[in-house]
């Protein structure tokens, strides 16, 4: 990034600065925070944009400056430049104060409850596991084993070809379903 001067430059350069470039250098020559009117101000002022000119393009320099690392933001829509503040300094100019209030009293009566209490467990877990057992029983009943034992090794190797037209995937296929169609299909 080019150092701008603002003295230096003609009324024709000034036209053709970019907003974000002058706003920069505003803030850099005034070595203060400013508010986002009196920037626009301030260019107004410089001859560099019409007050027509800077109503138009207001809401995409706000943009422009909100996403331009060079600039920071210290509440108020005041703006100054990143560099001049360390990060702690900005940290504690925006970052709102809350005051904690606290609650003794109230945390001890809440721990000894939690002491007192005890959860108990009535169900039966072997229940669980066995029905788990029978499921995978039935999918081991159709598989057969012989035809693994028949593949043979150079089977393995080979590559299968498809064309394109022999398969036919429906969008339908891959459509996502919540739990109201899934609730549905289930009864």
């Amino acid at each position: 990034m080019h150092e701008l001067n603002l003295r230096d430059l003609t009324q024709e350069q000034l036209t053709e600065e970019s907003l974000i470039n002058l706003a920069y250098a505003i803030l850099e020559e005034k070595h203060q925070p400013m508010a986002f009117a009196e920037i626009m101000e301030a260019i107004i002022e410089l001859g560099a944009r019409t007050s027509e000119q800077m109503k138009a393009a207001a809401i995409q320099f706000y943009t422009d400056i909100n996403i331009d690392g060079r600039f920071l933001v210290l509440g108020e829509n005041r703006w100054g430049i990143r560099e001049w503040y360390a990060i702690e300094q900005v940290e504690e100019e925006t970052a709102p104060t809350v005051k904690v209030r606290k609650k003794k009293a109230k945390a001890a009566i809440v721990d000894d409850v939690h002491e007192d209490e005890e959860i108990e467990f009535d169900e039966d877990f072997d229940e669980f596991v066995d029905d788990d057992d029978d499921d995978d029983d039935d999918d081991t009943e159709d598989f057969d084993t012989t035809d693994i034992d028949e593949i043979e090794d150079d089977d393995l190797d080979e590559e299968i070809e498809i064309e394109d037209e022999e398969i036919e995937i429906e969008d339908e296929d891959f459509e996502i379903e919540d739990d109201d169609d899934l609730a549905d299909k289930e009864k």
